[in-house]
């Protein structure tokens, strides 16, 4: 059998990749308190990231998304993005991004071979979107949204965090966008893991959220090309976009993981919710050869569990950084 597996015979062909901690927003889901950001000596170089996949991608990783904090707030993110087009193997570069700067860059990242993009945007309201990222920037992120389309960097995927008392009045507004817009649209279930402002809210189930956009028609399953993650697609009458939902915590998705996380600041983490990491940084800044960091990923897909232990309650301490600094 050949390719990368943990010790649960799940294939590991999917590495996400924070490139920096810092974001023009505080969203109150992800950015608890005062976060101490990481001194620019602690975040990998573009080169150090080269090598970690050039060494992944010969044991079996093919796709990679980027992420942060903001990804785009690093200077010459296209940079990187031509860089780990070069790698044999690597068939999928893709951005998770907040889309305030997407405007700017989207055609430099498309010309340097990103294939896709996927916007973090939990409403459609101006108010609530300060209120929710503490930021008044909504219009440039629907203008990110649309810069990505005409650059080509399809399908544009719309992720929405539904917090309940906050923004689940919304869900229909959003589905309906994939129908007036071709948006593409997946509602999260929200991880209540520890973040104080956000834990009253408790979570609004994918069924609840279905539930309610049946107003707009019966969802059929969408059997179309869906990208690299655990998302369960759909398709209104008539639509042009997708629904997706992803279900953290009312049905988990660990039998089919297939990723590993690497942080900014080189440390390799098998699970989201779990705080192991296998530190790569140091041994790549010691020198280490292509097969030492090889046995390195290899000790991280070892260790890997078989599912988190998030169930739906309050789980504080389970993860000990904030969101920001992991890239989820």
């Amino acid at each position: 059998m050949t390719g990368l597996f943990d010790s649960f015979q799940r294939q590991i062909n999917y590495l996400r990749i924070s490139v920096t901690d810092r974001c023009n927003l505080c969203c109150i889901y992800c950015s608890v308190g005062s976060v101490s950001l990481l001194p620019r000596s602690e975040v990998l170089s573009y080169e150090e990231i080269q090598h970690i996949v050039q060494a992944a991608a010969s044991m079996g990783i093919s796709k990679v998304r980027l992420t942060g904090g903001e990804p785009l707030l690093r200077p010459n993110v296209s940079r990187l993005v031509r860089m780990l087009s070069q790698i044999e193997d690597i068939d999928d570069i893709s951005l998770t991004s907040n889309g305030t700067l997407l405007s700017k860059y989207a055609v430099e990242l498309k010309e340097a071979g990103l294939k896709r993009v996927n916007v973090s945007l939990d409403t459609l309201k101006k108010d609530r979107f300060k209120r929710i990222t503490g930021r008044d920037k909504l219009g440039e992120v629907l203008s990110g949204i649309e810069a990505a389309h005409e650059a080509g960097l399809q399908p544009v995927k719309i992720n929405m965090v539904v917090l309940r008392g906050m923004n689940d009045d919304e869900v229909v507004d959003f589905a309906g966008m994939s129908t007036s817009q071709g948006w593409h649209v997946r509602f999260i279930e929200f991880m209540p893991f520890g973040t104080p402002q956000v834990e009253a809210l408790g979570t609004v189930s994918a069924q609840e959220i279905q539930e309610r956009i049946q107003s707009l028609g019966k969802l059929e399953p969408y059997t179309g090309k869906t990208g690299n993650g655990p998302a369960k697609y759909y398709r209104l009458p008539g639509a042009r976009g997708t629904i997706g939902f992803i279900t953290p915590v009312t049905e988990h998705f660990c039998h089919s993981c297939n990723r590993l996380r690497l942080t900014s600041d080189g440390q390799l983490r098998p699970c989201l919710l779990d705080d192991d990491e296998v530190n790569l940084k140091e041994p790549l800044r010691n020198g280490a050869s292509v097969d030492e960091i090889k046995q390195l990923i290899q000790k991280a897909v070892a260790i890997k569990r078989e599912r988190h232990q998030l169930t739906g309650g309050l789980a504080p301490g389970i993860v000990r950084r904030p969101m920001c600094q992991i890239g989820g």
